[in-house]
């Protein structure tokens, strides 16, 4: 049985569906200087927060993904997806929505072009399935919101005050520069390129410190993560900072990386393991991860490989 078969996860944000072409490159195009691609399979995944619940689930958590998708075939699609990931989904439709929908065409083994179709739910909606997604809480050991900038986390801050008061832990992966409305998260995990467009570039590690530290504070965060690819990871608290440097490993492919490390930290921390031991763990996910191409995600036995058996 998985170390995490009792963690109870809600992963609430953007819901995708990752699509892959597959085929082979063989000569450029006539039209114009690109490769023409003869398709020979296709494949869909999870994307966006529902590949943070794929993660989890495949953990063993009992996960519980919320979010809007079309009315439309990609939106049966998540929902038959979940469904056999083991996931319960409590998706709500909306007929004016397109489902969001990541293309990507991969010709020998790389990934030639990406084709984004998205558009944002309307507001309304959202404040009508707030009380909804408010009322999965409580039910909860750990809440993940994934945030990927397209509109289902509008009403982000109710979530984290209901999460706060039944005393759930909350992980954010945020999106954007308005990190206010992260406010009172427990966990807060920007890679660099999000975190520096808050705080600025910063000059040292010291400078990264005091910066991060300053962020954490005013936003009243009991942790912030920050992802630093090759760099690996560091951890900032009231108790200062903790470092796991990256695992060496040949990087293949980044997509869904920062989902399945936000996943095992809400994994982790729904056993009451602590943060710097769900971090480290996490950085070795993300390690693995990776190494494989799109968005997939990785087992209990392919996590744990080569440590001692967990209960």
């Amino acid at each position: 049985m998985s170390h995490f078969a009792k963690a109870r996860l809600l992963v609430v944000g953007d819901l995708m569906l990752d699509r892959y072409w597959f085929g082979d490159v063989e000569r450029v195009s006539p039209e114009a200087p690109v490769p023409v691609v003869r398709v020979q399979r296709v494949e869909e995944r999870l994307g966006g927060a529902a590949n943070v619940a794929r993660n989890a689930a495949t953990l063993g958590c009992v996960t519980t993904l919320a979010g809007i998708v079309g009315n439309d075939e990609p939106g049966r699609c998540i929902e038959a997806l979940a469904a056999q990931a083991g996931i319960t989904a409590q998706l709500w439709r909306d007929p004016k929505l397109p489902t969001t929908i990541k293309l990507r065409v991969i010709g020998r083994q790389q990934q030639l072009i990406r084709v984004d179709f998205e558009a944002q739910p309307e507001a309304s909606l959202l404040d009508a399935k707030l009380a909804a997604v408010c009322a999965l809480i409580a039910n909860q050991d750990v809440l993940i919101l994934s945030d990927y900038g397209k509109g289902a986390l509008h009403r982000i801050e109710s979530m984290i005050a209901v999460a706060k008061q039944t005393r759930i832990p909350v992980i954010v992966d945020p999106k954007g520069e308005d990190y206010a409305r992260y406010a009172g998260a427990t966990l807060l995990t920007p890679n660099r390129a999000e975190l520096r467009a808050v705080v600025g570039r910063w000059l040292d590690e010291e400078d990264l410190t005091n910066r991060a530290q300053n962020l954490r504070q005013s936003l009243g965060l009991d942790h912030l993560l920050l992802t630093r690819s090759e760099e690996g990871m560091t951890l900032f608290s009231s108790q200062g900072s903790f470092h796991v440097p990256a695992q060496a490993r040949e990087v293949f492919d980044v997509s869904g990386a920062g989902d399945t490390v936000v996943a095992v930290l809400g994994a982790m921390l729904a056993r009451g393991e602590t943060v710097e031991q769900a971090v480290s763990l996490a950085n070795r996910a993300g390690g693995i991860v990776v190494g494989k191409l799109g968005t997939v995600a990785i087992s209990f036995d392919e996590l744990f490989a080569g440590e001692p058996a967990r209960s």
